[in-house]
C-alpha cells in the first residue's frame, strides 16, 4: 500500500499555463504521484491480528463478526485496510475496527438485497459482470507486466536525478499568488508589458491597482512536486516576483511568484522514489504495449453504427480518455495535484 502525498489546496488557475498533453506524460505524471511515496508497512501488524487464536470451540478462526450467520473474516478487513491512504502502522487496529463495522453494515445490505432477489435484477447483473470483467482484465495486465518490467538499475536512478534538478538538487516550495484580471483586449494589452517588467510582489501590484482594473487573487503555497510536470522547469526558471502569464477571453490570468525556499533533496533521498516512478512508468509502457499486442493479434469486428467510422484495424488502440481541459492545453483541477508527491 503506497502511503497518499500530504494534502495541498487545489489550484485549478495553473492549468491555464499546462501545455498540450499526451496520455503517456499524463500516465508518468499520475504514476510518480502514486508511486513516489513513502510506503507504510503495515504486514506486521495484520500478520499479528491474523495469528491470533480466536478460540471458538477450541478451533481457531479468520472470522472477525458474523451476521445472521454469515461471517465477516479477518481477510476481508485487510484488503480493505490495505487500499486506505494515509493510515499509519500505529493506527492499525483502529482502522481495522471501523472497516469491521463499514463491512458489518455492508453485509446487513447485502442481505436484503438478497432476500429481494436483486442479485437476479437484469440492470444489477450487467453491472456485476461490469466490475468481473474489469478487475480480471486489469488483474492480466497487472500480472504480467509484474513479470515484465524489472528494477531500474543504479544508473537509471542516476540519470533521471541528474535530468530533473528542479524536483530534487534545486528543489524550492513556492508561495504562489493567483491573479485574474478583468478587462478587454486594449487594456490588458497595455497592461501586461508593464506588468511583466515589475521585479517584485509589491510593485506588481502597485502597478496593477494603479491600472483600475478589476481582479482577484488568491494565495497557496505548493512544493515542485506538486505541480504538473510539464510546468515545473518552467517554475523553477522563475525568480520571485515573477510570474507566468495567460491572456484570456476578457481578462488575464497570472501566477505570480511571490516567494520561494529552497529545499533540495539530494540522491540518496530520492532513489527509493525515482526507483518507484521509473518502475510504475515501465509497467505502464508495457501495459500500453500489451494491449497493442492483444489488439493486432485478434479479429476485432465492429458491427451496426459503430462499423460506419470504424478505425483502420492496423491503428494502435485508441489511449485512455484525457480530460477535456488537457487536450485543450491545459489540466483538470483534480490533475494539478498530481505531481510528484511525498518528496520531503
Amino acid at each position: 500500500m503506497m502511503k497518499t502525498r500530504p494534502p495541498f489546496v487545489s489550484t485549478p488557475y495553473i492549468d491555464l499555463f499546462v501545455m498540450q498533453a499526451n496520455p503517456a506524460s499524463l500516465s508518468r505524471q499520475r504514476a510518480f504521484q502514486r508511486f513516489a511515496l513513502v510506503p507504510i508497512v503495515l504486514a506486521a501488524v495484520l500478520a499479528a491480528g491474523c495469528n491470533k487464536d480466536n478460540k471458538e470451540g477450541g478451533k481457531a478462526t479468520q472470522a472477525a463478526a458474523r451476521v445472521n450467520g454469515d461471517e465477516i473474516t479477518v481477510h476481508q478487513i485487510n484488503m480493505v485496510l490495505e487500499r486506505q491512504p494515509n493510515i499509519r502502522p500505529e493506527q492499525a487496529e483502529d482502522a481495522s475496527r471501523q472497516i469491521l463495522e463499514g463491512l458489518i453494515d455492508q453485509e446487513l445490505a447485502v442481505q436484503k438485497a438478497t432476500e429481494q432477489k436483486l442479485d437476479r435484477d437484469p440492470q444489477v447483473v450487467q453491472m456485476l459482470e461490469a466490475s468481473r470483467r474489469a478487475i480480471l482484465a486489469r488483474a492480466y495486465l497487472d500480472r504480467a507486466a509484474q513479470s515484465a518490467v524489472g528494477a531500474p538499475s543504479a544508473d537509471d536512478v542516476k540519470k533521471y536525478f541528474a535530468e530533473h534538478p528542479a524536483l530534487f538538487s534545486n528543489r524550492r516550495i513556492y508561495m504562489l499568488q493567483d491573479f485574474t484580471i478583468q478587462g478587454d483586449k486594449a487594456q490588458i494589452d497595455a497592461l501586461m508589458p508593464k506588468l511583466q517588467a515589475t521585479k517584485t510582489p509589491a510593485a506588481f501590484a502597485e502597478t496593477l491597482k494603479a491600472s483600475g482594473l478589476k481582479f482577484n487573487v488568491n494565495q497557496v503555497t505548493q512544493p515542485a512536486e506538486s505541480l504538473p510536470l510539464n510546468l515545473v522547469d518552467k517554475f523553477n526558471n522563475i525568480q520571485d516576483g515573477e510570474g507566468l502569464y495567460q491572456p484570456l477571453n476578457g481578462g488575464l490570468k497570472v501566477i505570480l511568484v511571490a516567494a520561494s525556499k529552497s529545499q533540495p533533496i539530494d540522491e540518496g533521498q530520492a532513489k527509493p522514489l525515482i526507483e518507484r516512478f521509473l518502475t510504475e512508468s515501465r509497467r505502464q509502457e508495457f501495459i500500453q504495449k500489451e494491449t497493442r499486442n492483444m489488439r493486432k493479434d485478434a479479429k476485432v469486428e465492429y458491427l451496426g453504427k459503430f462499423a460506419d467510422k470504424a478505425p483502420d484495424a492496423a491503428s494502435a488502440p485508441a489511449p485512455a480518455p484525457v480530460p477535456a481541459s488537457a487536450a485543450s492545453g491545459g489540466l483538470d483541477a483534480n490533475a494539478l495535484n498530481k505531481g510528484l508527491s511525498g518528496l520531503k
